[in-house]
């Protein structure tokens, strides 16, 4: 095939396109879709490019049957009835004006019998604390449908979601149950609602799963009885439980527990869940799983599963079935045979090196037939070194007439038991030999404490913990007193602190303790405390004391004696004071005299020359009281007028 002629079959075409008066200017649209249910009504328009609509007369053609001829309707709305009206649609419009005809491309529309039903499909039907979940509606494949929203309250529908009807997907943050529904056409066709999906709140409450016997490994045929615990608030007889075991989930029920006899199948994981009972929507989360191992052969390892060198470890292989008699006992070691079949079930090993550490498994295989059981795995580690105990003290404060509590502990190794000592006159006295199982012992009396770990069979020792000082509180009050007595003295001067047992003992009898704003001494035999003052040394002085026979107790600090040391003035600055002092008092004086002298003067309506006289006689007064050689009150002269009886 040449060039040649690719262009003569592409001028073909254009020139078919151009000169054909059957172009297909004219456009047939269907709604609201293609595909149409019985009952539906289906709108034909058919659309011309050129003119306007009413140039042109129009017609419907279905399978190339003419069903609808209009002069100048170029719409037709048509109700299904049956799937017989499925078929190839076209309009043509034929020109008034003209014998000019366009013909409308083809739409094959198909009509389905029976109402179409929604679909809801929910991202998640659990709503997390605090979230939410989405829900989306569908009908089939066909399309053009808006969506309605409802929610069952108290066996009520209740519309939601009605402010947008093109919400396919929505977003719910409440539990219930939910349905939907399509929509579509003019006048509105509705679907069937869909399947109600119940959606469950999650709220905060956490459940726990426990077992009877606690722990997770027992034989097949034995009962266990499993708890769910609501934490965090809430009544027993207010919720209800669900459970999920690896075989099946049981339905709500108001009981907690779930009592079942074991067997090999039952081995898996354990899981509850609550909600109260007057809220069938919310519910806790699934609790964590409690892990349950049923077998006929049992492997057990002491003292622990984390061991130290030159300790010995005993293993035990116990089989459920027969007596042990019945059975050979083998011990695995990380999947290899580690000591061979034997009629012994028991294995006792010391450990030589950390190499020891790993995976151990007991099998049994009975001796009458090919029977064999394999037990559960149990992970060996193995320390260098030798522990060391810890001490742990509840306080090292013995109040008065009380006591406190001291923890012993072997970092995260188990089955230890516990010796205690309390060193007594350089010896260490060993206490609470009656029981090695106590962890925490509650002593009373003061001094120097440590502990150390056992265990195994021999016994082994860990090394001991270090020292802790336990000091006991002793009645007798202390009393701080200080001379000077006052507590605000000048910087530079000199304080003695005196420390007084109140209530018995004489001061021979005692050592004392001083504690300052800047340090706090150590014990001495004098009871006084002597130094010289600055600025720094503001601030609570106390004391404790103690018998010079008993350094283990002693008194409670005292009160505080407060000391509040300011700086000496200056003598420059106490001359001008005292000066300051004087020139008011005088000031004072010569006012005092002033306001005499002249209620004397208006007494006497005195002349110009008495006033001479008597400023001058003033003056001599004001000069003695400045000199100082004639008292005030001399200065002061009284007359008496007999005429007008003025004193």
């Amino acid at each position: 095939m040449g060039p040649t002629f690719l262009c003569e079959l592409g001028l073909f075409f254009l020139c078919t396109l151009l000169c054909s008066g059957h172009a297909q200017d004219a456009v047939l649209t269907v709604e609201p879709s293609s595909t149409i249910f019985i009952g539906e009504t289906v709108n034909f328009k058919c659309d011309m490019k050129e003119g306007e609509h009413t140039d042109w007369e129009y017609k419907i053609i279905m399978d190339g049957r003419e069903i609808f001829n209009s002069s100048t309707n170029k719409g037709l709305r048509l109700k299904v009835a049956s799937t017989a009206q499925s078929g190839k649609y076209s309009c043509s419009a034929h020109r008034k004006s003209s014998q000019n005809t366009k013909n409308s491309n083809t739409v094959s529309v198909t009509v389905k019998a029976g109402k179409p039903r929604a679909t809801l499909t929910p991202g998640s039907t659990i709503i997390p604390v605090g979230g939410s979940v989405t829900l989306t509606c569908s009908v089939g494949s066909s399309a053009g449908w808006k969506y309605e929203w409802f929610r069952r309250d108290q066996n009520t529908d209740v519309k939601i979601g009605t402010d947008d009807q093109q919400n396919r997907v929505i977003r719910v943050s409440q539990r219930g149950i939910y349905h939907c529904r399509g929509r579509r056409g003019n006048p509105d066709y509705y679907t069937d609602k869909s399947d109600d999906v119940t959606i469950e709140k999650t709220f905060s409450n956490k459940v726990v799963v426990k077992g009877r016997p606690s722990w997770p490994q027992i034989f097949s045929g034995e009962t266990i009885s499993l708890t769910c615990e609501v934490q965090e608030g809430g009544e027993t007889t207010e919720w209800e439980y669900r459970w999920r075991g690896p075989n099946q989930t049981t339905q709500w029920t108001h009981n907690n527990y779930w009592i079942f006899n074991v067997s090999e199948s039952s081995s898996g994981d354990y899981m509850c869940k609550s909600r109260r009972r007057d809220d069938s929507y919310s519910s806790t989360e699934w609790s964590e799983a409690f892990n349950l191992s049923v077998s006929n052969a049992v492997l057990t390892v002491k003292p622990s599963s984390t061991l130290f060198i030159e300790e010995t470890v005993s293993f035990k292989c116990v089989m459920k079935e027969g007596k042990h008699t019945d059975w050979e006992y083998k011990l695995n070691k990380d999947g290899r045979a580690f000591i061979q079949y034997s009629t012994y079930k028991n294995y006792r090993k010391q450990i030589k090196s950390p190499s020891d550490t790993g995976k151990y498994q007991c099998s049994g295989h009975m001796k009458k037939s090919h029977y064999t059981k394999n037990s559960n795995t149990v992970s060996l580690t193995v320390l260098a070194g030798k522990p060391r105990a810890t001490l742990t003290p509840g306080s090292t404060i013995i109040p008065v007439g009380g006591s406190v509590t001291l923890t012993c502990s072997v970092g995260s190794s188990a089955g230890w038991k516990y010796e205690w000592f309390r060193r007594d006159q350089n010896t260490d006295v060993q206490i609470r030999t009656d029981d090695f199982n106590v962890r925490v012992i509650r002593v009373s009396e003061g001094g120097i404490y440590h502990c150390r770990g056992r265990r195994g069979n021999p016994v082994y020792y860990t090394d001991k913990s270090d020292d802790v000082t336990i000091e006991k509180t002793i009645s007798n009050k202390v009393v701080v007193k200080g001379r000077p007595s006052w507590p605000q003295i000048f910087s530079g001067e000199t304080i003695s602190l005196t420390c007084e047992v109140q209530e018995g003992g004489e001061t021979t009898e005692w050592e004392y303790r001083w504690r300052g704003p800047n340090q706090t001494t150590q014990w001495t035999h004098n009871n006084y405390w002597i130094f010289n003052v600055s600025e720094s040394s503001s601030g609570d002085y106390m004391c404790k004391s103690r018998r010079r026979d008993d350094s283990y107790s002693s008194t409670e600090w005292s009160e505080a004696f407060n000391l509040s040391v300011s700086t000496v003035p200056s003598p420059e600055s106490s001359s001008f004071l005292i000066l300051m002092i004087i020139g008011i008092i005088s000031g004072v004086i010569f006012i005092f005299l002033l306001l005499l002298f002249c209620c004397y003067r208006k007494s006497r309506g005195f002349t110009d020359d008495q006033r001479v006289s008597q400023v001058e006689d003033q003056q001599q007064v004001y000069s003695s009281l400045l000199h100082g050689d004639r008292c005030v009150y001399e200065s002061i002269r009284w007359s008496k007028n007999t005429e007008n009886g003025t004193v």
